[in-house]
């Protein structure tokens, strides 16, 4: 990352910024940029083995960098809070070469499997938390899901993941939007593969490349002949990480916009996030694909905030990911842990409820099911949270006076709903996060449209005038002859 005062924020950054990397095991070369959360100009800007601070790994998007602005919020964000920062570059961007016949697509985990492992192994002391965005968050999520409990993350966040390539690629050319994005996505992955030519000449259909102007095409004639895949839509269903939400065991915060032009509401998925305790899905109305600007100037990126709090109200907990030897076992979707997962979401109005499945209707769409389970109450989350408890102990004490329960089976209960219970306070910080942002979005919204109609109406006036003078002219020069 650069040293200079980047433009995007508003203060000197007064952190040590370093940039290290090396090859992986099939030749590969990965950069990894810093942004440490101490002063080290005395050291050099070595981290001690040591070092005992969180260590968050981020993971940019398509075709995006360290140098990306959003990554540099994100980086900036937690290592003014005392995280040291690491932002895991994809193979040939952050300036640098290919070394290897291997190129990084959305389900390509073998690098940043390499690089936790790598990180863990240097500092051991350090918990380790990871957020990815975009095509990032997509390939967090599918590491964990490979991982489950053998993973040395504590945490992790996922920012306006696709889900599902399939859906997601139907979604992208179906409007005239869209395919607006697509084409200038597809620009944007031709210019990675300009910067890489003489690889991709060798390993590619380069005619094709240059003649690409969808994400699709440019799949089909590099990223499924250079991985093997035999076509497009195999690598969209192999890669996308929907299938992997199951066995993920790590506390996740998955944070999507219902408006996200780019990756579409109908690739969430919201059972498989249900079904897993160990998930937060938070949707919110508005915010695009990795937008959510806060205020007129768009000066802070509310996810950012929100993300800082999961993560800081998880190392606060006592609920961290261990690391664990043995293998996960998927939770199937039958389990009653699925009615205790803290699986939210925002609406309109700023009201923000877990959702169960006592919902009666099994055949409306998921979100006509999240309106109808949004229970509008008026009292604040600290009222939520002593009914939860209240519920809680209540059906902890009826539990007990059962006497077909061992005491081994009630004292497992007791420790589950104690753990539901403290999660829940963990993730109320964002709960009331998402909560502000609603509301502020709703202001700026009719702000920015006053703005834009007080500004625009001289034009649209002026407009109006030229358009329809002749026409006026014409019926007053009749009006004259009439007389």
């Amino acid at each position: 990352m650069a040293t200079a005062k980047p433009q995007y924020y508003d203060i000197n950054i007064a952190h040590a910024c370093k940039r290290s990397g090396g090859a992986v095991h099939d030749g590969g070369t990965i950069a990894l940029d810093w942004l440490l959360a101490t002063d080290s100009k005395d050291s050099d800007g070595i981290l001690s083995k040591d070092a005992s601070a969180p260590l968050v790994v981020i993971v940019p998007g398509l075709t995006s960098d360290s140098a990306a602005a959003y990554v540099k919020h994100m980086a900036y964000s937690m290592a003014t809070k005392g995280c040291n920062t690491v932002v895991s570059n994809h193979r040939g961007l952050g300036g640098v070469s290919i070394t290897s016949d291997c190129l990084y697509n959305a389900g390509w985990t073998e690098d940043l499997r390499e690089v936790i492992n790598y990180l863990h192994h240097k500092y051991p002391k350090a918990p380790m938390l990871c957020v990815g965005t975009s095509i990032g968050a997509n390939i967090v999520v599918k590491y964990l899901g490979e991982e489950g409990e053998n993973t040395p993350v504590a945490g992790a966040a996922s920012i306006c993941s696709p889900w599902d390539l399939v859906v997601g690629d139907r979604f992208i050319s179906r409007k005239l939007v869209q395919r607006f994005y697509d084409k200038a996505l597809a620009f944007g992955l031709k210019g990675y593969a300009k910067l890489h030519q003489p690889v991709l000449v060798r390993l590619a259909n380069w005619e094709g490349i240059k003649k690409s102007r969808s994400i699709r095409e440019f799949d089909h004639h590099a990223t499924c002949m250079v991985a093997k895949y035999e076509t497009v839509d195999t690598y969209y269903r192999r890669c996308s990480s929907a299938s992997y939400v199951g066995n993920v065991s790590v506390p996740l915060l998955c944070v999507n916009a219902l408006d996200d032009p780019l990756c579409t509401r109908e690739a969430i998925p919201w059972d498989e996030c249900r079904a897993n305790k160990n998930i937060v899905l938070a949707t919110t109305p508005n915010g695009g694909h990795l937008g959510f600007f806060q205020g007129l100037t768009a000066g802070r990126l509310w996810w950012v905030g929100a993300v800082s709090e999961f993560l800081f109200a998880l190392l606060d907990s006592k609920y961290m990911h261990q690391q664990k030897a043995q293998d996960h076992i998927l939770h199937s979707s039958l389990e009653s842990s699925i009615d205790k997962s803290p699986y939210v979401n925002v609406m309109e109005d700023g009201m923000i409820a877990p959702v169960t499945d006592d919902d009666p209707c099994d055949d409306v769409t998921p979100s006509d099911q999240m309106v109808n389970d949004i229970q509008q109450d008026n009292g604040d989350f600290t009222q939520q949270s002593e009914h939860t408890k209240e519920v809680d102990d209540k059906n902890i004490t009826e539990v007990n006076a059962m006497p077909s329960q061992s005491p081994e089976q009630s004292a497992e209960q007791q420790v589950e709903e104690h753990y539901v219970g403290k999660f829940h306070d963990a993730i109320a910080p964002v709960k009331r996060s998402i909560n502000q942002l609603t509301r502020y979005q709703g202001k700026s919204v009719w702000l920015l449209a006053y703005i834009a109609f007080v500004t625009s109406w001289p034009l649209l006036g002026s407009l109006a005038f030229i358009a329809f003078r002749k026409k006026f002219r014409n019926n007053l020069l009749a009006k004259w002859l009439r007389r």
